[in-house]
């Protein structure tokens, strides 16, 4: 059985997990309009990926017999300076997921919820590779700059990423 209180906590997150899905579908048609469309496609499989993460928490949520609440949300940005700055913003915003997912398993801790620990483990493991991603591509960008030839590149890389739904993932992304 999980606490009201556990109940409210996991749905907030729930809804910023949505926010996150939002904000990378947003700098996936930023990197189009800068014609990053390697760079769109990399954003493109984030959203779906959050989107797998909401899923996985609407379902534990109505498996506990949670009653949902999608929560309105502020607006994504929808402008950046550069691929870099979507980055280097990128990894500020994992992060602070990552603060939230290390808060749920704290208050799961100390509620001795046993069912949501061992459900938030995987979050918590899937922030370490979220922001080992992003510095990855904060570093190789810093290293080329300005430099068009190795954007270019870079982008053609991140062209090469597909989305790989986790084994057991909710279908609805």
């Amino acid at each position: 059985m999980i606490s009201k209180k556990m109940a409210d906590s996991l749905n907030k997150h729930m809804n910023l997990e949505l926010y996150s899905a939002h904000l990378y579908l947003s700098m996936s048609s930023c990197c189009n309009e800068m014609g990053l469309k390697g760079a769109a496609n990399w954003f493109m499989v984030q959203y779906r990926e959050e989107m797998v993460h909401f899923m996985k928490f609407y379902t534990y949520l109505v498996d506990q017999g949670v009653t949902i609440a999608l929560l309105a949300s502020k607006a994504v940005p929808n402008s950046y300076k550069s691929l870099l700055d979507m980055f280097q913003q990128t990894l500020v915003h994992e992060q602070l997921i990552t603060s939230c997912i290390n808060e749920l398993s704290e208050q799961a801790v100390k509620e001795k919820d046993h069912a949501t620990q061992i459900f938030l483990q995987w979050f918590v493991t899937e922030q370490i590779e979220e922001e080992n991603n992003d510095r990855d591509l904060i570093a190789k960008l810093k290293l080329v700059g300005d430099n068009g030839h190795g954007i270019l590149m870079i982008d053609g890389e991140m062209g090469q990423r597909v989305f790989v739904p986790p084994a057991g993932a909710p279908l609805a992304v």
